[in-house]
């Protein structure tokens, strides 16, 4: 099996011991709905004239091990709001990725930047989960999804008012992306399969998005030129993790991201 195959069989079988009742939480929710308030994930990407910044809080991955053992979600998190990041991603699969629910919620308190859930999301579960931990956006993977789960989770993502950020791979996955009406496309440069980079797989779909959506590049960027090849190509957002984390200088190595969009 690949690295996302077991991920994905992991979260799958978490989920079928999961006995609380998604019906009853999203009445929960729905009742509550001042209480969880969300930032505008997708509005805070379509603002202005430069490539925004996802910013990530990640502390390590199946393929690289540890990135950072020390990382402090809150500093982290400050620090990105401080050089200019549109948003935060931060990793919640414990398992796979030593994230938790703990650190949405420090790094969401500690700025008001928008915040994606980043996560294996596979059932209505664990969109409910994304919205009552204080997520803005929620992490829908097509390749680790059907069609019929594709759809029922983005329509619950839209009920419960939290953004969708529909991850892709290739020209298969885009279509069905947007089919479900998905105004927030990621193309992903890493096969989660492989955990392999292709940098030419985000250019090559860029030309194909629809004009509705706000294009991100996932993965595997390494620096300002990466990101002028991105923001040349189509894109107004780059979601980078691994390159800030480790950077010595996170805040001037996230303000060389924020280049010029093409006029």
């Amino acid at each position: 099996m690949s690295y996302l195959d077991d991920i994905i069989a992991w979260h799958r079988k978490r989920a079928q011991s999961d006995p609380r009742d998604p019906k009853m939480l999203r009445s929960l929710l729905e009742g509550n709905r001042g209480n969880h308030a969300t930032r505008g994930f997708r509005e805070a990407l379509s603002r202005g004239g430069e490539l925004h910044v996802i910013a990530e809080v990640k502390r390590k991955s199946p393929s690289k091990g540890v990135i950072d053992a020390t990382l402090d979600p809150a500093s982290l998190a400050r620090e990105y709001e401080a050089a200019g990041a549109a948003c935060l991603s931060v990793l919640t699969d414990g398992p796979h990725f030593g994230g938790s629910e703990t650190d949405l919620r420090t790094a969401r308190q500690a700025t008001q930047l928008p915040v994606l859930r980043k996560d294996f999301t596979v059932c209505e579960l664990d969109v409910i989960d994304a919205a009552l931990m204080g997520a803005d956006a929620v992490l829908l993977i097509a390749s680790a999804l059907s069609d019929r789960e594709l759809r029922q989770l983005h329509d619950v993502s839209r009920a419960l008012m939290i953004n969708c950020l529909v991850e892709v791979h290739d020209e298969e996955e885009l279509s069905r992306a947007a089919a479900i009406g998905a105004d927030l496309i990621g193309v992903n440069q890493r096969d989660l399969r492989t955990f392999s980079v292709d940098q030419a797989r985000a250019e090559s779909l860029a030309a194909l998005m629809p004009s509705n959506v706000i294009a991100v590049a996932e993965s595997g960027i390494r620096g300002v030129d990466d990101a002028r090849t991105l923001a040349n190509a189509g894109y107004r957002a780059i979601l980078v993790g691994e390159h800030l984390v480790r950077s010595t200088r996170r805040e001037e190595a996230l303000r060389e991201l924020r280049v010029a969009l093409p006029s």
